[in-house]
């Protein structure tokens, strides 16, 4: 008699204490669970020898990527419904249960044993971070990290990001959402101009774009201002498109791209600094370093845009700990701190914050349109990486997308200076001229 489901929902229930707030599907062809809830479809067993190996995040994310299991229904509302026993029961949880000595938890790991067939557990999918040695945030490891992330075709991010080629968050306006909304391109194009007036760039403005991507802010800072741009990156693929669209469009005597560390640029003063979704990659034991290179690279006078993620502070900072799915399918070894340390750190390094934008919303609705378009694009984005691959990305972005609307994180742009001589900011009086909608 099939009854695989009706197993897994009661040992689950019995761990929670709570219903399960999601139907399952098990291999044997069972169901249990609302019957008008998302399913979560266990295809093999193996996803629960994953489970019992690594219990929590990790193993149920070897299981997404190598297809094990799956979805029936709204990804969002599958993932909003998971993660809220995460995050409302989450902090109770791991405080209060012992994977020794609670019962819940024997009893739990006994069922679940039970079905799982056979011993050993699957090895983890190829598209997984494999072991790393030696410091954090050296400079080897540091491109070992990018080239895992970046490195994966061109051809994919296109697919994902589309024609602008930014991996950042877009800059909707109220009408996101509407039938007359902001496009994906639009609303980026909205993005390199707000940072683009922010640095009051100009003809002839020499600016470095730190962790320059595929080159859009390089060019868009050259075509449409005039500036002298240096982009430095330590993702080959990367420089390799920034450098033939530059030449596409005839830039080439304004823009560079280096692969090249940020902390092996040694040609300033620069007038401006952009910053944009790099700095995630520096790490805590990194960051002051960071934040005195930049303001050593800059000119007296000169501006940082730095354009990062951040997460809600914890009550005991020593507790945080690096998402394990992250860490080892997405971005090994970034990490993510609160607002606030980020802007003391820049001021600690001898900048001067003139002001912070919170553009959370804007992220989640740029996720919410690269995860459709990498599912309108579903083959073809196979094709060109692995099945594996996408499901990462499908299960990264989609989870990220209600991190930010549920505010657990959130982005910020953050403009400083460099004072000038006597403590001059070289800023004007009326705060954020550059945001002509803003009053």
């Amino acid at each position: 008699m099939a009854d695989a489901a009706l197993r897994l929902t009661t040992l689950a229930e019995e761990l929670l204490g709570i219903p399960l707030p999601v139907r399952i599907r098990a291999w044997d062809g069972s169901e249990s669970g609302p019957s008008d809830a998302p399913v979560l479809v266990v295809r093999s067993r193996r996803a629960l020898r994953r489970l019992l190996w690594k219990p929590g995040e990790l193993g149920l994310a070897r299981a997404w990527v190598a297809g094990e299991l799956d979805v029936d229904g709204d990804l969002y509302e599958l993932l909003d419904r998971l993660a809220g026993l995460l995050w409302d029961r989450g902090a109770e949880t791991k405080s209060a249960v012992h994977p020794v000595r609670d019962p819940r938890l024997r009893a739990a790991a006994r069922g679940l044993i039970a079905i799982a067939g056979p011993w050993p557990p699957p090895p983890p999918p190829p598209e997984e971070v494999r072991r790393r040695s030696g410091p954090l945030h050296t400079k080897r490891r540091d491109k070992e990290a990018i080239s895992h992330h970046y490195d994966v075709g061109n051809d994919f991010y296109a697919l994902v990001l589309g024609p602008s080629m930014v991996y950042s968050c877009a800059y909707f306006d109220d009408s996101a959402g509407s039938a007359g909304g902001l496009t994906l391109e639009e609303a980026q194009h909205a993005k390199l101009e707000l940072i683009s007036r922010k640095l009051a760039l100009k003809e002839g403005t020499r600016l470095l774009d730190v962790g320059c991507g595929w080159g859009s802010m390089a060019m868009h800072a050259a075509r449409e201002y005039g500036a002298r741009v240096t982009g430095v990156t330590l993702s080959a693929e990367q420089a390799a498109y920034a450098r033939k669209r530059i030449a596409d469009e005839g830039l080439t005597d304004r823009v560079e791209i280096r692969v090249q560390d940020y902390r092996d640029v040694r040609d300033g003063p620069y007038d401006a600094i952009s910053s944009i979704g790099m700095a995630e990659h520096v790490g805590s034991v990194q960051y002051r370093e960071y934040a005195d290179d930049l303001f050593a690279l800059l000119k007296p006078g000169g501006r940082l845009l730095n354009h990062q993620i951040a997460r809600r502070p914890e009550p005991n900072e020593e507790a945080y700990h690096v998402d394990e799915f992250i860490d080892a399918y997405v971005f090994p070894d970034g990490e993510l701190a609160p607002i606030g340390r980020t802007v003391g750190t820049l001021e600690e390094a001898g900048f001067e914050v003139r002001d912070v934008e919170s553009i959370r919303e804007h992220y989640a609705l740029t996720l919410r349109q690269w995860v459709a378009n990498l599912e309108a694009n579903w083959p073809e984005a196979v094709r060109v990486t692995s099945r594996g691959r996408a499901r990462v990305w499908q299960l990264y972005m989609a989870a990220s997308a209600l991190s930010f609307e549920h505010n657990k994180i959130g982005v910020n742009q953050v403009l400083a200076v460099r004072p000038g001589e006597g403590g001059a900011s070289g800023m004007p009086l009326r705060a954020r001229t550059w945001n002509p909608t803003a009053r």
